[in-house]
């Protein structure tokens, strides 16, 4: 009696990077949708009466149609992961030189020079007499 209930779901296709490596990802998500769309009529009634239920969000027909894109464009926005991966357990990059550690799993650097002690390591890579 009060509008139009309109249940559903949509897919959606999305492209991406992976938070973790930058890999390009392609996937499809599923929004489930509800909302209620109400008369004209009704909405000015429940002014009236100063009807808590109803505010300025409230979901109205406008000439017997229905805008689909606010509803459609809020499910998605809620759908998407908030931090997209191409694998539940991608390493991501190596911090020192980027390389992507899913590629070199074996990747590996020497231990980091304290600079405080480099002016030795020219010592003891000198040639004895």
């Amino acid at each position: 009696m009060e509008g139009v209930l309109l249940t559903g779901t949509a897919t959606a296709a999305l492209e991406g990077e992976c938070v973790r490596c930058l890999e390009p990802i392609e996937d499809e998500i599923l929004a489930r949708l509800q909302e209620l769309y109400v008369y004209p009529e009704q909405h000015t009634k429940a002014a009236e009466h100063d009807d808590r239920d109803l505010d300025d969000e409230t979901s109205l027909l406008e000439d017997d149609l229905i805008d689909l894109e606010p509803l459609l464009r809020d499910a998605v926005v809620l759908a998407l992961p908030f931090q997209p991966l191409c694998q539940d357990d991608c390493p991501g990059l190596c911090t020192e030189c980027g390389a992507r550690l899913a590629d070199e799993p074996d990747h590996t650097h020497d231990a980091p020079i304290d600079p405080r002690w480099a002016g030795l390591e020219q010592l003891q890579q000198d040639p004895q007499d």
